[in-house]
């Protein structure tokens, strides 16, 4: 069977798109999903996105990671999904959609998407780390000196280890570079190694760098190998609400394949 897909990138973040909208898409066939992210055998991305129906909404968010196992929100994912639904005239400006965390709101205007991510409710602070879930969980580490960390090395350690283990999670390394930025560099499970960017991760960075006074801003400039992004947010009664992920999400190519 031939598969027509999209490929698009979100700050070197990238994706494999498919309009499922008929649902005839194998997405039960791992291995197949892994070998089209596969950068060496298939098309090459970090993850595979569905665009499925939804009852009420614009349209429903389907995630897959590179290994080919359905995942937990992907932000950059999700602003790239954006992007592809306005190629598909299915939005203009603005949209509702579902995702496996529940609904999101975006804008997008010149190949800019503005992302609302979920509530948070709990940061969990230690001594060395913090823990929270923005849709994905993520491990924050703050650095001195990001640059020079193995991020696939010493994040492979973090993701399998206590108290994560089996389920893992993502791990993110953030240097502070002024009270409203940050460095970031992460190590992304189902990736299994070191990404350009990723959107829930530099989410998890800000609020936890804001929950830990290490900044005291609410609108926050995150660098990324891949560029640039920017988190915004409000707090209140300690719930984190309006939580925003911004930056460029953009086409790449498209093909079809057969598989």
């Amino acid at each position: 069977m031939n598969q027509q897909f999209f490929k698009y990138q979100g700050t070197g973040n990238d994706f494999i798109m498919i309009d499922n909208r008929s649902l005839l898409f194998p997405k039960e066939n791992a291995k197949l999903i892994n070998k089209l992210c596969d950068r060496r055998f298939g098309i090459g991305a970090d993850g595979l996105i569905l665009l499925e129906p939804s009852i009420k909404e614009d349209f429903t968010m389907v995630y897959f990671n590179a290994d080919g196992k359905e995942g937990s929100m992907c932000g950059n994912g999700g602003r790239c999904l954006v992007a592809f639904a306005k190629q598909l005239n299915i939005i203009d400006k603005n949209t509702t959609f579902d995702a496996v965390d529940g609904l999101h709101h975006a804008t997008i205007e010149n190949n800019i998407v503005s992302l609302k991510m979920i509530d948070v409710y709990k940061v969990e602070t230690n001594k060395d780390y913090s823990f929270l879930n923005t849709g994905s969980p993520h491990h924050i580490s703050f650095t001195n000196n990001v640059s020079i960390i193995n991020v696939k090395e010493l994040g492979a350690k973090i993701r399998y280890g206590a108290p994560y283990f089996n389920e893992g999670t993502n791990v993110n390394f953030a240097e502070k570079l002024s009270d409203n930025s940050f460095k970031v560099r992460t190590y992304e499970r189902g990736v299994e190694d070191e990404t350009l960017a990723c959107g829930t991760g530099v989410t998890a960075v800000a609020i936890a760098a804001h929950n830990a006074n290490i900044t005291s801003k609410n609108h926050i400039k995150i660098e990324v190998l891949g560029g640039n992004l920017e988190v915004s947010f409000n707090k209140e009664d300690g719930i984190y609400n309006n939580v925003y992920l911004k930056g460029p999400a953009k086409f790449v190519f498209e093909g079809i394949i057969t598989i």
